[in-house]
């Protein structure tokens, strides 16, 4: 195991650099696929169901297989994973590109997050190998403001390929940063892993797998369809019983694959707990906007892209703030400040309208971005500063999963919300078609394709009761966020009061703990 104290500035640089190129190409390839699905259906013609496939497969691969990448990193070099995760992201997005079925393209999406599944517990895992104290709270914390970005400049690259070039360009530029990121990382990178873990449990990277997998899915399909299908009853069964599964296997194994007893830490349970309920309440944010935008204000992705620049900018802000806080406040305070802007962020959001006021949105959008950033970095480095070096892979798949689960529970939950607060504000206008009813008042997506369809004036009239009803849900929907992370800013100063400013690293504080003299 590397000493972080034998590694100079110039690497420690280069070690931040390769570490966020990683978090930010798994980042862009998170929201950008969004934007390309309507010429990729155009050009490609899938199903429904394939449609769906192709937008979740990636998703699915990087949640099941986050938990088993940390642990694998612990064991066989997170270096070593980091360089072979990055390597097949680059051959993936290459048969992303130029896949020439709909099958072939699904099953290089799910390569592609397999791929992303070895690459974000690997680089927090070096970051905690290499840096330790106040300044691994610095540099997670320009990494977490620079991912952030990295969610935002998806939609914006994509809108600039995609005005020049066809679908699989997108893709294709992951290629040129994969080459720059395994040259640089295979110079710099220094190499870590656990010194006494060797096996990997089968049975439970299959329990955790099937188990993750399951619930995503159910989650996701629970947001779209309902509860009143065979298989999102299977999905969940299957799911939550492997789980259950899972964590009953691990105390019975002499190396299991998720160490419980890191739980036992309040630190580090109450953290992941804040971080899964945040990511619930901010992923949603994304999703929802985009619609408002694009549906509502009539932008286009690129502008819309454009638009959202400088919440991202705030985010930056946010990261690089969070250190400095720390100090001031504790972390406690820390998070609680993030939840708290963020439920002000929320609550300017819930005050948007059908004509768009671009400045009202932008001073929500930054001080959100300033509040997401504060919770994630805080939330990161403190996950990563309680546990020893060695179970750093595992502690860092932890969190990234808990981000995940959030963000996937976020969009499902708040999105199905929004759905049902449409559906009940909407009143069709009379004479609309049966058929076309149907279609209006499932999305507002749905409405805005019929509206084209019908006689001018009756277009114009669905158009402005879909968008007024969607515009309603919203406002209800940012008031309930609102109120979840002001709880949550309360919850964060209870659950998280004591830990300290600056987390010492366990081995370290066992060391200097002198040993009782024999009496």
């Amino acid at each position: 195991m590397n000493n972080a104290a034998t590694i100079g500035k110039g690497r420690k640089i280069g070690t931040v650099v390769v570490c966020v190129l990683a978090q930010l190409l798994i980042a862009i390839d998170l929201t950008v696929l969004h934007l390309v699905l309507p010429s990729l259906s155009e050009q490609m013609h899938p199903s429904t169901t394939e449609l769906l496939w192709i937008a979740d497969a990636y998703g699915f691969a990087l949640a099941g297989l986050l938990i088993t990448m940390g642990n694998i990193g612990d064991r066989v070099g997170r270096k070593k994973l980091l360089l072979i995760g990055a390597s097949l992201f680059g051959v993936a997005s290459v048969i992303t590109a130029y896949a020439p079925t709909t099958e072939l393209l699904i099953a290089a999406r799910a390569l592609l997050g397999i791929a992303a599944a070895t690459l974000m517990p690997s680089t927090l895992s070096i970051v905690r190998n290499v840096f330790t104290g106040k300044e691994r709270a610095a540099v997670i914390g320009v990494s977490s403001g620079l991912t952030i970005l990295g969610f935002g400049m998806g939609p914006l690259v994509g809108g600039v390929l995609l005005e020049h070039f066809w679908w699989g360009s997108v893709f294709l530029v992951n290629v040129p940063v994969v080459v720059v990121m395994v040259i640089a990382g295979a110079l710099i990178l220094p190499e870590s892993k656990n010194p006494g873990s060797h096996r990997i449990d089968v049975p439970s990277v299959l329990l955790s797998l099937v188990g993750m997998v399951g619930i995503v899915y159910t989650i996701k399909e629970v947001a779209y369809k309902g509860w009143g299908h065979w298989d999102v009853a299977v999905a969940a069964v299957l799911g939550l019983g492997c789980l259950l599964a899972f964590v009953l296997r691990q105390p019975r194994l002499a190396e299991p694959l998720m160490d419980l007893r890191l739980f036992a830490q309040r630190a580090f349970s109450a953290t992941v707990g804040t971080t899964i309920l945040a990511m619930f309440a901010q992923l949603a944010v994304s999703l929802m906007f985009a619609q408002y935008l694009q549906l509502v204000a009539g932008w286009s992705p690129l502008k819309a892209g454009l638009a959202g620049l400088p919440g991202m900018g705030g985010a930056i802000v946010g990261g690089v703030l969070a250190p400095l806080a720390i100090k001031a406040f504790g972390r406690a305070a820390t998070i609680a400040l993030g939840c708290a802007l963020s439920a002000v962020g929320f609550a300017l959001y819930s005050s948007i309208g059908v004509t768009i006021v671009y400045t009202d949105l932008l001073a929500a959008m930054i001080v959100f971005g300033v509040g997401l950033a504060l919770i994630l970095t805080v939330a990161t480095d403190t996950v990563l500063g309680v546990v020893p070096k060695a179970r750093a892979g595992a502690a860092s798949a932890i969190s990234e999963t808990s981000t995940e689960l959030g963000g996937a529970l976020g969009i499902a939950v708040l999105g199905s919300v929004l759905g049902a607060l449409y559906r009940n504000e909407l009143v069709v206008p009379a004479g609309v078609p049966p058929e076309a009813s149907a279609a209006i008042s499932d999305t507002l997506g749905g409405a805005v394709q019929v509206a084209a369809q019908l006689p001018p004036e009756q277009g114009a009239l669905v158009l402005a009761t879909a968008k007024l009803a969607f515009v309603d849900g919203l406002q209800v929907t940012m008031l309930c966020s609102a109120g979840l992370m002001a709880l949550l800013a309360v919850s964060a100063l209870f659950s998280l009061r004591g830990v300290p400013k600056v987390l010492e690293d366990p081995e370290e504080a066992s060391a200097a703990t002198p040993v009782p003299a024999a009496v």
